[in-house]
């Protein structure tokens, strides 16, 4: 399994990578990819932090587990490979993000494009085995993007945090509301969404206006 961290995050989490659970963690992770399929692809477990430098970071999205299903994870949370279809949450997501700004629904489903804009696309847990959801839970990965959102929350200042659902808004408790906006919603999975969670949030035109108040560049969503 190769795996690599682009070098800002390596630098950062310097500490947290000779931590003993971090080791316990990596050796969990190339024996489930040994044994089973597991994804996304070893060489994309640290996408979101290559496209996304720590000092670029100016949003942050969390999600929860990478999709267990076939060829559609890519490590960006809520994101899928190019020619997938776009699975529920992501359908909702687009649909929000049509009728909060007007932009016609993506055609690819991945976001990649939003990662490189400085959307750092978090899953709270990296990896998972293929058709388990939630396989690769309480192994370790929750305390390492723990540490990743405490990193950011206290070394940088004005990053906008979207928490999508109850999971999401437990993470943000690392979150130091004084130096960092945050905006909250219901989940965009179509049990939350169908609730009326979800629909009408606006966090994309709120997270353009609140990355203008601070003078930096709109996301081309």
């Amino acid at each position: 399994m190769d795996v690599t961290i682009a070098a800002s995050w390596k630098r950062e989490l310097a500490e947290e990578f000779e931590k003993p659970y971090f080791k316990d963690l990596i050796e969990f992770v190339k024996e489930e990819y040994r044994s089973h399929t597991c994804f996304p692809p070893g060489k994309a477990i640290f996408s979101a932090f290559d496209h996304c430098p720590f000092d670029k970071v100016k949003v942050v999205i969390i999600g929860q587990d990478p999709y267990h299903g076939e060829g559609q994870a890519n490590g960006l949370c809520f994101s899928v490979q190019d020619g997938i279809s776009h699975p529920p949450s992501l359908t909702n997501i687009f649909k929000e993000l049509h009728t909060d700004t007007g932009i016609a629904i993506p055609i690819s489903g991945n976001l990649e494009r939003w990662a490189d804009q400085g959307i750092l696309m978090l899953n709270a847990t990296l990896t998972v085995r293929a058709h388990e959801a939630g396989s690769h839970q309480k192994k370790g990965w929750e305390q390492f993007t723990d540490a990743v959102i405490t990193a950011l929350s206290e070394k940088r200042e004005n990053i906008i945090f979207l928490l999508w659902g109850g999971f999401a808004k437990k993470k943000g408790k690392k979150i130091d509301t004084t130096k960092h906006h945050i905006l909250t919603s219901g989940h965009p999975s179509p049990l939350s969404a169908n609730r009326g969670y979800w629909f009408g949030n606006k966090h994309f035109s709120k997270t353009n206006e609140l990355l203008s108040q601070e003078g930096k560049e709109e996301i081309v969503w």
